[in-house]
């Protein structure tokens, strides 16, 4: 590159580091970063991108750090080997194909920055960088690296994430400083052993790639803090993983594993270090056991087919009573090749309409099902007891059993029901009368029975010795000491491993025992025999008196209903029982008086609701609806009925705030309609999503569509707006479209607008905080931006799907964002709206105008820097909080909240060279925010 086709700003910058021996060049091309473009708006064009190094730069034997990012260099000379003083170099955000040899001379190097480019292979003499502290390789096209960087003695951070990495080299062990290694995004399918030897690693993510095993070594990694495995294809984790005694953060989703069991998986790093530690001290043990579900419509034969199962001799009942609730029926047969008997507990399933909503909490995972149909009825809805099974058991296995009565055929679209549900295994016939084809349907539940993923699952023998116990125990409960008890008659000593297994048995729906509150009565029970729990439930919502009250019940009518001897010492748990599976709300200021929402009148009230200038939020769900959806959302908004007085079956008036949300389920339409109107529309509208989302959150196969009300004029003050679909909005900010046209008026709407007007993540904090109801629940929002801004395999079919893939497609685009939303560093997302330029102009205000020009710098330099994830998150969260701020710096609440943000930028600058552009910038931060605040 001659002097003359150098850029003016460049070379400017050239010759004054020339003449003033300048030991910083910084020529990386900022107004070509389409990243700052976009979120901060900058608008001047200075200079033209570098297409290579221009060959000046090598004479400026003095420099030390050299800063190239965001060009279009394509090729880096040998001379680069000639600049032996730098220390810091950063080429990322460029063309480059390959690294010259002679960058092994710079033996100064302590960072260096290659991200971002298309380099396909690394120098050998990389590994003569000996004092290299980071190196930086993510989003290249690497598939293997130089046996050499073993010798990177120094090498603290190195970030190879989104290449297309196949192998490792073995000489990786040999990094013995490093700390923190970046894998996730590539196509590992297996860890050397010497991975074990980076005694200092603190930080591990290989999550993303094709793991289906781990090294042993693992477990040496004594200083691990934090471990990302998610999207792999892990089955097992090594026994060595219980070593890792500084394992804190461990993400596992998205993994077929089967040691540790899932339920075990799911409590988190304590939990699987727990059951490794016991494995290895008590020994290996198996247990063979597992549930059956009989599921279908009333009278279809259900019953008759589990006493069948149980025993084939059985005579059928002419009048055979239908199923009222769940029956558990106890059932066995032998293991040839095991010596022992396969144990199977059979759940029959009341089919009554009545049931269905509250089945769902009983329909456990890793549990077979057969789906019984009446052939002479005809009345089977096959998609909806299809879809039941597929999203609230994970996608468990089912037979489909059709119960040909007077041996009247009948033929179902097997084909089309298999394109559907991939869990559907086998469709059969039988004459449960006749006992025709029964001996086959039999062969076929052991057979997929006994191949569950956690049956002959590997345990500590301990616990397998418990469970032997609590299954020969008779009684339908006792109390949390006598299980402790007889956990230390057998062998335990550390309470929290008795915990850990009575955890583990409740989420395989073998008992029942509730460890979210330590004050609470279910807390100090463990229910031995879950259907015991079920009868009770169910002889409440069967219970005439109540069905005719429309679901209203006090304690007096319970100790009515549950007279019996084996409830009558244990109501109180049994009404927690009924809360905790959201059946119930005790109504407020009318202590000791209960609705049970599903019982409500299904006629909707007259009331008052003023049309104008509502905001109307719409749930679609495109193939399949759950029931009870709304009659959950009354339980646990029940506190803000509005009156306790305007609430039915399918629908529900809210009232918070002198705001109104009118919330109505359109189970035909598959569709839940809410309005709202009121002083904080905004507010109430968030709180009802929020509730909703988490509702939807539970059903983990669940696609619904969330449609977002046009704002446009014509729009605003319609009942009928124009509406768009939420992930449909999230593709255009992917694709960088921040308009979209509404379908009625033809005008262009501000995407953001849209998304914006739905949530308030501040009114959000401020109701799970005063919801003292919500304390036993893991506070987490289900919906929202940051888990849809990474481009995943169906997240923009489906944005609201739990069904999602989490491997990350990084392309330029997925890192060059929008201007809010989330943004991604490392495998931290942050939440990144844009408030900064939603503000007002200021034009009056000239201390608050300079502000927000200020803050829109501070972003673009917090993106610019070289910053840790964590802090580059965290400065822009504070930039955020500084901006909302601007609006109301009067509160002496905001005050306190921008002085500590300051605090923390200011921190976050103090870490940064003096000449840092993050630095200049926030020295000008404390005058003005006097001033404003």
């Amino acid at each position: 590159m001659t002097e003359d086709s150098i850029p003016t700003h460049f070379r400017e910058k050239i010759q004054e580091a020339r003449k003033k021996k300048l030991e910083i060049l910084d020529l990386s091309n900022y107004s070509d970063n389409t990243i700052l473009k976009l979120f901060v708006n900058l608008v001047s064009d200075r200079s033209q991108p570098l297409t290579k190094i221009p060959e000046e730069v090598f004479e400026l034997k003095q420099i030390k750090v050299l800063k190239l990012k965001y060009n279009k260099i394509d090729k880096i000379p040998e001379s680069i080997g000639n600049l032996s003083n730098l220390t810091h170099l950063y080429l990322s955000f460029n063309q480059l194909t390959n690294i010259p040899e002679s960058i092994g001379n710079l033996s100064n190097l302590t960072h260096l920055y290659l991200s971002f480019n298309q380099l396909k292979k690394l120098p050998e003499s990389i590994g003569n960088l000996s004092n290299l502290i980071e190196l930086n390789l993510e989003t290249n096209q690497l598939t293997n690296l130089p046996e050499s960087l073993g010798n990177l003695s120094n090498l603290n951070r190195l970030e190879l994430w989104n290449n297309q990495l196949i192998t490792l080299p073995n000489s990786l062990g040999n990094l013995s400083n490093l700390t923190r290694l970046e894998l996730w995004n590539n196509q590992l399918t297996t860890l050397p052993e010497s991975l074990g030897n980076l005694s200092n690693l603190i930080r591990l993510h290989l999550s993303g790639n094709q793991l289906t095993t781990l090294p042993e070594s693992l477990g040496d990694l004594s200083n691990l803090t934090r471990l990302h495995l998610w999207n792999n294809q892990l089955t097992t984790l090594p026994e060595s993983f219980g070593n890792l005694s500084n394992l804190t953060q461990l993400e596992l989703s998205e993994n077929p594993l089967v040691v540790p069991p899932p339920e075990v998986v799911s409590k988190g790093v304590d939990a699987i270090k727990q059951y490794f530690r016991q494995l290895r001290k008590e020994g290996k043990d198996y247990i063979y056991e597992a549930k059956l579900l009989i599921v279908g419509e009333a009278g279809a034969g259900k019953t008759s087919l589990a006493k069948k199962i149980q025993n084939p001799q059985y005579q059928l009942q002419d009048n055979q009573a239908s199923t009222e609730g769940i029956d558990v029926i106890k059932w066995s047969f032998p293991l040839l090749d095991k010596e022992q008997e396969f144990k199977v507990n059979i759940w029959d399933f009341g089919g009554q309409a009545i049931y269905h909503a509250t089945h769902q909490f009983f329909l456990s995972k890793r549990s077979l099902y057969t789906l019984v149909a009446d052939s002479r009825k005809q009345d089977t809805d096959f998609y909806y007891w299809l879809n039941i099974v597929d999203k609230l058991s994970d996608n468990s296995p089912l037979l489909i059993i059709k119960n040909e009565k007077q041996d009247r055929r009948r033929e179902i679209n097997e084909n089309a029901l298999r394109g559907q549900f991939t869990n559907l295994k086998n469709t059969m016939a039988t004459n449960l009368k006749t006992n025709r084809g029964l001996a086959e349907i039999i062969d076929a539940i052991q057979y997929h029975i006994k191949n569950l993923p956690h049956v002959g699952q590997v345990l500590p023998k301990t616990w397998v010795k418990v469970r032997q116990a609590l299954e020969n125990d008779c009684r339908n409960y006792i109390s949390l000491d006598e299980y402790l008890d007889i956990c230390e008659t057998n062998g335990f000593t550390r309470r929290e491993d008795k915990l850990q297994l009575i955890r583990y048995l409740h989420d395989l729906g073998i008992c029942l025992h509730f460890q979210d509150q330590e004050d609470s009565l279910l807390y100090k029970t463990v229910i031995l025999k879950p259907e015991w729990g079920t009868d009770a439930v169910y002889n409440v919502l069967d219970n005439h008196d109540i069905i005719n009250n429309n679901g209203k019940f006090t304690r007096n009518d319970l100790k009515r209903i549950w007279k019996e001897e084996k409830y009558a010492s244990t109501r109180g748990e049994l009404l927690e029982l009924m809360k905790k599976f959201q059946l119930c709300y005790e109504i407020p200021d009318s202590k000791d008086t209960f609705i049970a929402p599903q019982l409500l009148s299904d006629n909707q009230p007259n009331y008052d609701w003023n049309p104008s200038h509502n905001l109307i939020l719409r749930y679609t769900y495109p193939d399949f609806m759950p029931k009870g959806i709304i009659t959950r959302l009354i339980v646990v908004m029940h506190q803000y009925i509005d009156q306790q007085k305007y609430v039915w079956k399918t629908g529900v008036i809210l009232t918070k705030d002198n705001t109104k949300a009118e919330v109505i389920e359109y189970y035909d339409k598959r569709e839940i309609k809410i309005r709202v109107t009121g002083r904080d529309k905004r507010g109430l509208l968030s709180i009802v999503a929020y509730e909703l989302d988490r509702i939807h959150a539970s059903y983990k196969r669940l696609k619904y569509s969330k449609l977002i009300p046009c704002n446009c004029p014509t729009c605003k003050d319609s009942q009928s707006p124009h509406s768009y679909p939420y992930e449909t909005l999230l593709d255009f900010i992917e694709n960088n479209q921040y308009t979209i046209q509404c379908q009625k008026s033809y005008q262009m709407v501000n995407v953001w607008s849209l998304i914006d007007q739905i949530r308030d993540v501040n009114k959000e904090k401020e109701y799970i905080n005063e919801s003292s109801q919500f304390k036993s629940y893991t506070q987490k929002v289900v919906l929202n931006l940051t888990q849809q801004q990474v481009s995943g395999d169906n997240s923009k079919l489906m944005a609201n799907s739990n069904d999602q893939s989490r491997k990350f497609h990084l392309s330029e685009n997925a890192v060059k964002n929008s201007g809010g939303g989330s943004i991604i560093f490392g495998d931290n997302t942050g939440t990144f709206t844009n408030t900064i330029n939603q503000l007002p102009s200021f034009d009056g205000e000239p201390d608050k105008k300079q502000l927000k020009e200020l803050l829109s710098q501070l972003q673009s330099a917090v993106l610019a820097e070289e910053l840790d994830d964590d802090d580059k998150a965290e400065a822009l969260e504070q930039i955020e909080a500084i901006a909302s701020a601007l609006t109301n710096s009067e509160d002496s609440g905001v005050k306190k909240v921008v002085k500590k943000a300051m605090k923390i930028l200011m921190g976050t600058a103090a870490a940064l060279s003096p000449t840092a552009n993050l630095v200049t910038i926030c020295k000008e931060l404390p005058g003005l925010i006097s001033k404003i605040f």
